[in-house]
């Protein structure tokens, strides 16, 4: 039987969950919110993998599997034009998710603690 897959912890989901070509590309693309979460946290936050790693409580080498993936999807969706789709994964949600301002506690250097379960009653579902 596998291991279990370890909950990422996210402080912040994306503001749209869905991006495209004006034309309308034909193939839609899905990326998970743990990706979303690395690219966000690397490439915009400007942190090392093994910071990110440590804010999403999870091994570097998890984030560079997640991140590797995160990039193939993102260079699938410019160079053919495809629909790109955030949502799902196995996600634990900052407990200052509900805030909307995507630096929850979690971002600002401190641990939470505390986390909520993607789909856990009294959650905003994604």
């Amino acid at each position: 039987m596998p291991r279990p897959r370890k909950h990422r912890r996210v402080c912040a989901q994306p503001k749209c969950m869905s991006f495209g070509p004006r034309e309308g590309g034909g193939e839609s693309v899905a990326m998970t919110i743990d990706e979303y979460e690395t690219i966000r946290l690397i490439d915009f936050e400007g942190l090392t993998q093994e910071q990110c790693a440590a804010q999403m409580q999870v091994a570097r080498t998890t984030i560079q599997a997640i991140y590797a993936g995160a990039r193939k999807t993102l260079a699938q969706c410019i160079v053919l034009g495809c629909q790109l789709h955030i949502d799902g994964g196995d996600v634990l949600y900052c407990e200052h998710f509900e805030g909307g301002c995507g630096k929850g506690c979690c971002c600002e250097g401190k641990r939470c603690g505390k986390g909520r379960k993607d789909g856990e009653e009294n959650e905003r579902s994604v």
